[in-house]
């Protein structure tokens, strides 16, 4: 997968190098599907089984790649593997600073989050803030045995101590590029794409 998207991935740089406003692919929906495919035997294998794994995705996008992890999981261990959504946004520290937005679902399974490696999964990581304000949420919800961090995408410039356990794809990218990930679910395709900068997070 590495391999198969350094190509357009270098091409898709020196375009918005160039001042070309068109975001490119980087990644498409089969590379994703590797990808998750990968991260879902990587959570298998570090936590024995997942028999403790909880799933929790981090609105928006990060719900549906949850989704799809308790699908691979649950298809290679032959079980329903718990999943569900959190909502991070009054648990932001730049709530004043960003336009306002509709508050988003937190639903977590019945057995709740107490004792259980939750495994939090977002789209793409940047600055670590996202995923302080989800260990916040999660904080309210319950006291997990341990927590873990899944992403699609890491394109870097991190500005708290924060790491993934589990990436699909590490995007080496600049404060001037922006990342988008689109899903089928919520964008009718699945695609990484890269461009000139104006609304990642």
């Amino acid at each position: 997968m590495v391999n198969a998207a350094s190509r357009p991935e270098e091409s898709a740089a020196a375009r918005v190098a160039d001042g070309d406003p068109r975001p490119k692919a980087v990644l498409e929906g089969p590379d994703i599907r590797r990808a998750l495919t990968r991260i879902a035997h990587e959570i298998l294998e570090r936590t024995k089984g997942g028999h403790d794994v909880l799933l929790l995705g981090i609105q928006t996008r990060g719900v549906t790649l949850a989704e799809r992890l308790a699908a691979l999981l649950g298809d290679v261990e032959g079980r329903p593997v718990p999943w569900g959504s959190l909502d991070v946004t009054m648990y932001r520290d730049d709530l004043r600073m960003r336009p306002a937005r509709a508050l988003g679902r937190t639903e977590v399974p019945q057995d709740g989050v107490d004792d259980r490696v939750v495994v939090l999964v977002d789209d793409v990581l940047f600055s670590g803030r996202t995923v302080r304000a989800a260990l916040d949420a999660l904080n309210d919800l319950g006291r997990p045995r341990a927590v873990q961090l899944a992403v699609l995408v890491d394109r870097g410039h991190r500005q708290l101590p924060i790491r993934a356990d589990y990436v699909g794809k590490n995007l080496p990218t600049s404060m001037r590029e922006t990342v988008r990930v689109l899903l089928g679910e919520n964008d009718g395709r699945d695609a990484v794409l890269l461009g000139p900068a104006g609304g990642d997070r």
